[in-house]
C-alpha cells in the first residue's frame, strides 16, 4: 500500500543528497550518519543542493519504497533547524507544506491538544497517587 500518514515520522536530511542515490546508498546514510534504521518504517527525506528535487525512502512490509520529485520551477523552502544536527523530525503537515511549496517563514501554529501528552500526564497523575 503506498500510504504516508500523519502516524509515520518523518526525518529530514540536513546535507545536500546527490539524487542519483538509490535504496542502497540513501539506506547506507540514514544507518551511518543517521544512526537510524532504514527499515523502522520512519521516512527519511532528502533533498539536492539546489533543492528543487526531494526523495523520500520509506520501508514498508515486504520492501522499500521511494517517493521522487522534482520541480520544473521553483524551489522547496526548507524550516530552520540546529545546523548541528545531521538530521530532525518534522510533522505531517510541514512534510505536505514542503512538498507543496508553501513557506515556514512567519508560520504561526495554534495550540493544539497531544494525546502523548495527555497520557503521559494520566501517568503521572497516577504515580503521585
Amino acid at each position: 500500500m503506498f500510504a504516508l500518514t500523519n502516524q509515520n515520522f518523518f526525518y529530514l536530511y540536513r546535507n545536500a543528497t546527490d539524487m542519483r542515490m538509490g535504496f542502497d546508498s540513501l539506506c547506507g546514510i540514514v544507518q551511518n550518519e543517521l544512526n537510524r534504521n532504514p527499515a523502522s518504517g520512519d521516512v527519511f527525506i532528502f533533498i539536492n543542493k539546489p533543492r528543487n528535487r526531494v526523495k523520500l525512502l520509506h520501508w514498508e512490509r515486504g520492501g522499500y519504497l521511494l517517493y521522487y520529485k522534482r520541480l520544473e520551477t521553483g524551489t522547496f523552502d526548507l524550516p530552520e533547524f540546529d545546523s548541528m544536527t545531521k538530521d530532525f523530525c518534522i510533522a505531517w503537515h510541514q512534510l505536505v507544506m514542503l512538498i507543496e511549496g508553501i513557506s515556514f517563514k512567519n508560520l504561526k501554529t495554534k495550540k493544539r491538544m497531544d494525546l502523548s501528552t495527555v497520557h503521559e500526564q494520566l501517568h503521572v497523575s497516577k504515580m503521585q497517587v
